[in-house]
């Protein structure tokens, strides 16, 4: 069953052709996202389908009996609503059954006609189907995971943030159970868990999911099928995003492969036309032969090289000498904001060699740690040392320029102090060409901004790089260009991202922060992952040790109580030998931090050795209490 059917569709923008003959199906249960650079044409075709803009021409429809859920923009609510009702007003069609109900209730009061107890039958299994009433488990359950906690829920929904308001629609987007859910750029604002949390649920949702994200991991996890949209033509992937990368380079391979053997070909047809022409003279025949060869020849050039699909960006950060171990060194760093503690005695030292992904859930100071390491910013108590040699610069998550009135190009001459030239040749490298270098900085887009913001960056000498969210509002493509530019960077780097792919990319290190607090953990992001998992799950299954009653022995004889001491000292002495194996093994953990099937068998053997511990211990306990 076809729950999306899109059929020749086409949108202008003026002159501007933005969607082109536009056809394509989604099936029901489906998974389907929506890539392509942008401006390519994901919005607009998005809002077609969410009814928020009209289309020129072609047709697309969606079964009318089929519930909708859409997490594109913040809906209006009213005044002084809280976060709770928001969320309850996603049961409003159980509402109205819950109504209905109620009405026909009171007709069997009057009336025991069979046709009203048929209704109140169908109504009560339409309302427990719908999980009319599970919905306070479900609020809770769907809370949980976005991580939305209590208090949040009591407050005023148009005091929030834009990211906390965000986590609201999609949970209530989630409560609505729709048949059919629309999702643009959904883990924009959240943090990992969260984001985790949704890609577990989305395979579960069974309905039909159709989601526009630049999220790398999130789109590998969740979708079974890839639309690309590249100037308002589709191309169609069927699978993951792994897939549509593998898939893709291929497609490209073969379809440059195929132009430069057509390029090839025009070449040997244009040289035979060309001595046709001239042994054809007075020779009608060959003339025609020559003339037909040229029109074939015209067909042909019809034909485009085929779009690179790696970014034309060429440019990457320079480098300055260090010499040193140590990069910074944070000692005793502390910050507050009211009586809100954010920072609490944060010692850590940046070593060389280091990249560092600091990480942790929204509004827990991350940006806040940052500016303090690159000095923008002061802690209440404590101080950040750098290494003589080092050379810092930051690309900050809110990217401000001197003078936003400036032309993009005036910018470049200012802060960078070159040439007309040579800032049009940098310009060009960040895909600022022809008359765009004249347009103003404050009419930027986000990722325009970042990408001015690092075409300074770049032009600078540097060995310590901070980064703030890098990948914020840019596409794939550009996403791809900027780890690039980074993989190319020598020296050390400390960023913040809920960009997952970019921190496994990148992160040899990791600074989870979390109550004030920095954990850090050497290793690849995958085995902090792994590491953090496996702790929950044993967490969850070890049970509290709980010890069995002993009965006190009866009085012994001399006899018994030789033998009882023997027993003692030989339980001692296992004793000694779990306690010293268990010390071990947590040494032997440590310094297995990055190999996870290491760390998994350290973990198994602790469990198992820590169990043996607890039963000795009660052996010697009842062994003591009979020698004394």
């Amino acid at each position: 069953m076809i729950d999306i059917s899109v059929s020749k569709l086409n949108k202008f923008y003026g002159e501007h052709h933005v969607l082109r003959d536009l056809t394509f199906n989604i099936a029901q249960g489906e998974c389907v996202g929506l890539l392509g650079d942008n401006g390519s044409g994901k919005t607009t075709l998005f809002k077609i389908l969410t009814g928020e803009l009209d289309y020129d021409s072609g047709e697309v429809l969606i079964p009318s009996d089929k519930r909708i859920s859409v997490v594109s923009q913040i809906p209006d609510f009213p005044s002084g609503y809280t976060v709770n009702e928001v969320l309850d007003s996603a049961f409003s069609h159980l509402k109205e059954i819950s109504e209905e109900l109620r009405k026909v209730e009171k007709m069997m009061e009057i009336y025991s006609d069979r046709d009203i107890l048929e209704k109140y039958d169908k109504l009560s299994a339409r309302f427990e189907h719908l999980g009319g009433y599970d919905t306070e488990t479900e609020v809770n359950k769907t809370c949980n995971g976005l991580g939305i906690p209590d208090e949040m829920r009591e407050r005023i929904f148009d005091s929030l943030s834009g990211g906390e308001k965000t986590r609201i629609i999609i949970a209530r987007a989630l409560l609505q159970k729709p048949d059919i859910l629309l999702l643009d750029e959904p883990t924009n604002h959240l943090d990992i868990d969260a984001v985790e949390w949704l890609e577990g649920y989305l395979p579960r949702f069974g309905g039909t999911v159709f989601i526009i994200s630049h999220d790398r991991y999130f789109i590998d996890k969740c979708v079974t099928r890839i639309i690309e949209l590249s100037d308002g033509v589709a191309e169609f992937y069927p699978g993951n995003y792994s897939f549509y990368v593998k898939e893709r380079e291929a497609r490209y391979e073969e379809q440059l492969k195929k132009y430069k053997a057509e390029q090839a070909e025009i070449k040997r047809l244009e040289f035979t036309a060309e001595r046709m022409h001239g042994w054809g003279m007075g020779n009608k025949k060959l003339q025609v032969r020559a003339f037909a060869m040229e029109k074939r020849i015209e067909r042909m050039r019809k034909t485009e090289k085929p779009k690179e699909i790696r970014s034309s960006l060429h440019a990457g950060f320079s480098s300055a000498g260090f010499w040193g171990d140590n990069v910074a060194k944070l000692t005793g760093i502390e910050k507050s904001y009211g009586d809100r503690v954010i920072l609490n005695d944060i010692n850590l030292t940046v070593e060389n060699g280091d990249r560092i992904a600091l990480i942790g859930d929204n509004g827990c100071g991350k940006t806040t740690l940052l500016d303090i390491v690159s000095r923008s910013a002061s802690p209440d108590r404590g101080s950040v040392t750098y290494n003589p040699s080092i050379k810092s610069a930051m690309l900050p998550q809110v990217i401000k320029f001197a003078d936003e009135n400036r032309t993009i190009l005036d910018t470049i001459l200012y802060d960078l102090n070159v040439s007309t030239q040579t800032a049009r040749n940098r310009l060009a490298s960040f895909l600022f060409f022809g008359e765009e270098v004249f347009d103003l900085v404050s009419t930027l887009s986000g990722g325009e901004r970042s990408r001015l913001k690092l075409c300074e960056l770049m032009a600078a000498d540097m060995n310590f790089l901070l980064l703030d969210e890098p990948t914020n509002h840019l596409d794939i493509t550009s996403r791809e260009w900027i780890e690039e530019a980074v993989d190319s960077y020598e020296g050390a780097l400390l960023f913040v991202s809920h960009d997952r792919f970019f921190i496994s990319k990148f992160a040899n290190r990791i600074w989870e922060l979390r109550d004030g607090k920095i954990r850090d953990f050497r290793g690849s992001f995958e085995n902090y992952r792994k590491t953090v998992h496996l702790e929950l799950q044993r967490a969850a299954e070890t049970p509290s040790p709980i010890r069995e009653k002993v009965e006190k022995p009866k009085p012994q004889n001399k006899t018994n109580k030789k033998l009882n001491d023997k027993k003692l000292r030989e339980v001692e002495r296992e004793i000694a030998k779990l306690e010293e194996r268990i010390s071990e093994i947590e040494a032997e953990i440590e310094a297995s931090a990055s190999d996870f099937e290491a760390l998994s068998k350290l973990y198994e053997e602790n469990a198992a050795l820590s169990a043996e511990l607890e039963e000795k211990m009660l052996i010697w306990e009842s062994l003591y209490e009979e020698s004394v």
